[in-house]
């Protein structure tokens, strides 16, 4: 049977400054965190997140505060940042500070989303009284329908808003993706501007004759392209629109992990480009952690080799930097190429598969239990108010990120430190090298 694979619907949180957006969606993504960073969209919270309602499981994106004074004209900041994320945007909440009423800013904004012509609900935020309604009735002057009075700070409000997210939303069943059969592997290219992930993609399908086919994706523009690589099927999930040309600064970076992040959803294992010229940057293990998080494969393809002096092209010592600051992501492959030159470039593909293969690895029941007794075994577990960890059983569950469940006499015994071990146990034993491995404590009953 084809697999059916659902890529989430995206709703963007727009305003002006100031009228508590990013209060809004620390609420939705049910995490908080700081709102002032002299890099807005930078941070992995501010920028993406995922929440659900009534069932339905949707994502959002935080946007920059829409300002004419920032840049000069409201059109070139939108452009700047904003812009990207209202594009990929399957519906908008329009946030207003029902406190400060309606400004001239507003009706700009208004205006300006009107003409995206995508689904708006209106959030009359700050109403954190529901005797003072401040000036709610100004704002049906927008013309965007009724305004939900909410506190984003305080949550009231939020339910019915969120009511109004999901009406507007598109049906589940446009957002299907049944094309893909269930051995064919979906890749997805990822990483900062101007690391040369266009150049790696038109490499390898000019590198790879056995062109398959080009399969409309599921995001706005795309095409995806299938392979044939050595009998088996991969299909390259479209990441072109991570960057746009002729952009090299302002809003668009900060939010060109947007698109990579929506590609992301529709694949197995994400290949993760980093320039070799720069080194790692922190946004390249932000963009690793995304994918992680996801529960995908991870491949590093540290792009750009042959512009290295010839004395830094040292694998080791790359592989040691790779180990230090990937270390959520235990032995990721790496790829030492030139997009440029061509070289290692058709290594890339297999390593994705290998990972994908390792990401389907089912180890079984009975010897993940001699696994876990003798790792425990070796290395007991510490005393806890004089109370000892106890794994009962072990199992692995039936998640596509491969998760490996404990049933203890109490997860509260289990340090973080002594899950890390057991899990390296297990990948000790097994080849789990690129993907994540899930240790979960489930209390139960030690039988007498």
């Amino acid at each position: 049977m084809p697999r059916q694979s659902q890529s989430l619907p995206l709703v963007a949180i727009v305003g002006r400054p100031n009228v508590g957006k990013s209060t809004l969606f620390n609420r939705l993504i049910g995490r908080r965190q700081s709102i002032v960073d002299s890099e807005a969209g930078l941070t992995r919270d501010r920028l993406y997140g995922q929440t659900d309602w009534r069932g339905r499981t949707f994502a959002v994106v935080d946007t920059a505060g829409l300002d004419r004074q920032a840049r000069g004209e409201l059109v070139e900041n939108t452009q700047q940042g904003t812009a990207v994320a209202l594009e990929e945007a399957d519906a908008i909440i329009f946030v207003v500070d029902v406190r400060a009423g309606l400004t001239a800013l507003d009706t700009e904004v208004g205006d300006m989303l009107r003409r995206r012509r995508r689904p708006m609900v209106l959030a009359a935020n700050k109403a954190e009284s529901q005797k003072d309604e401040g000036y709610l009735h100004e704002l049906f002057e927008l013309g965007l329908g009724e305004p939900t009075p909410i506190s984003a700070l305080h949550g009231t409000g939020v339910g019915d808003l969120l009511d109004q997210v999901i009406e507007v939303l598109p049906p589940a069943d446009e957002l299907l993706d049944d094309t893909t059969d269930a051995d064919t592997l979906s890749v997805s290219i990822l990483g900062r501007p101007n690391v040369g992930k266009s150049s790696l993609l038109n490499k390898i399908l000019g590198d790879e004759r056995s062109l398959v086919a080009t399969i409309p994706g599921t995001t706005r523009d795309p095409v995806d392209t299938e392979l044939d690589v050595d009998g088996r099927r991969v299909r390259l999930v479209d990441t072109a629109g991570i960057r746009r040309k002729g952009v090299t600064k302002g809003g668009v970076e900060h939010y060109s992990v947007l698109r990579g992040l929506r590609a992301l959803e529709r694949s197995d294992v994400a290949l993760i480009v980093v320039d070799a010229t720069e080194g790692i940057l922190a946004q390249d293990q932000h963009i690793a952690g995304y994918a992680v998080e996801g529960g995908k494969g991870v491949v590093l393809v540290v792009n750009k080799w042959d512009l290295l002096p010839q004395e830094e092209r040292d694998d080791k010592a790359w592989r040691r930097k790779v180990d230090n600051a990937f270390k959520f992501i235990p032995g990721v492959p790496v790829v030492y190429a030139s997009a440029l030159t061509g070289r290692r470039v058709t290594d890339v593909i297999p390593a994705a598969v290998r990972v994908a293969e390792n990401r389907r690895r089912r180890i079984p029941t009975p010897e993940l239990n001699r696994v876990v007794q003798k790792a425990m075994e070796d290395n007991p577990p510490p005393t806890r108010k004089g109370k000892q960890l106890k794994v009962l059983y072990a199992t692995q569950g039936k998640e596509r990120t491969p998760t490996i469940v404990l049933f203890v006499n109490d997860p509260d015994l289990a340090h973080f430190s002594y899950r890390r071990y057991l899990e390296n146990q297990v990948r000790e034993k097994y080849d789990f090298a690129g993907v994540p491995l899930r240790v979960l404590m489930r209390k139960r009953v030690e039988e007498r």
